[in-house]
């Protein structure tokens, strides 16, 4: 069975300026690894309402599953949740379920729910909420598409609450050599090596370290005999 597969959309201004520093990507991929889900594709793209729109409808269209982070908070810029409804044709309304539980919980708060809170409970039709533990405005789901936070903390709770109801696969394993040469020195045999293991993914990431050139070479797969077997290979090669 072939692993599903994945993208990641990360949306905000403050990610292209430099201003906040993307670390949703790396949760992600760590936790779909682990589920045999294979994040294919990475894209940033700004708070502009077309861009969004349609880096979705290609990831969508591309790809089993996509995740978003940002944008659907309480604020004028705040416009994830339109552009993810007009992706996909769809109105977009304060949901009875949403608003019910923001107000509950701005209740709890001593909080006025108020017009700007209330921006958060506007979900687009046909979509399933996700649930937020960290401070409850949810995320939401809407065909293949998955619409969470950009605060890393509550990113990761909706990763949580999301991923055990999307069907993995086979479990993705690695294997690593750590080569005290350089790229250019070991390509040529490697390379030789992953077109033996086409069901397989080698990488080579060098390294610099006292002066000296080196290279980690990554072996990855879902096979665990096929992976062990590669890397006798690697290790014979270059152990």
């Amino acid at each position: 069975m072939t692993n599903p597969t994945a993208a990641m959309l990360v949306i905000g201004d403050e990610i292209l300026s430099g201003r906040t520093r993307d670390s949703n990507t790396h949760h992600l991929a760590t936790e779909l690894t682990n589920r045999g889900i294979r994040l294919m594709e990475a894209r940033v793209v700004a708070d502009d309402h077309a861009e969004i729109i349609a880096a979705v409808n290609a990831l969508r269209a591309k790809w089993d599953h996509v995740f978003t982070s940002g944008g659907i908070g309480p604020t004028h810029d705040d416009i994830t949740a339109d552009a993810i409804a007009a992706a996909f044709g769809v109105a977009i309304t304060h949901r009875a379920d949403a608003m019910a539980l923001l107000q509950a919980h701005y209740d709890r708060a001593g909080l006025e729910f108020n017009e700007a809170r209330r921006r958060m409970a506007r979900i687009p039709d046909g979509a399933t909420l996700i649930d937020n533990p960290i401070s409850t405005a949810p995320g939401f789901t809407l065909g293949n598409v998955h619409v969470m936070a950009g605060v890393p903390n509550i990113f990761q709770a909706m990763v949580a609450g999301v991923l055990p109801t999307i069907t993995g696969g086979a479990p993705l394993l690695s294997q690593s050599l750590r080569v005290n040469r350089g790229e250019g020195e070991i390509a040529g045999p490697f390379a030789a090596l992953a077109a033996e293991y086409p069901d397989l993914s080698m990488g080579s990431y060098p390294f610099i370290q006292s002066g000296a050139h080196g290279t980690n070479l990554v072996i990855r797969g879902t096979d665990a005999a096929r992976l062990d077997a590669a890397m006798s290979r690697l290790c014979a090669l270059f152990g």
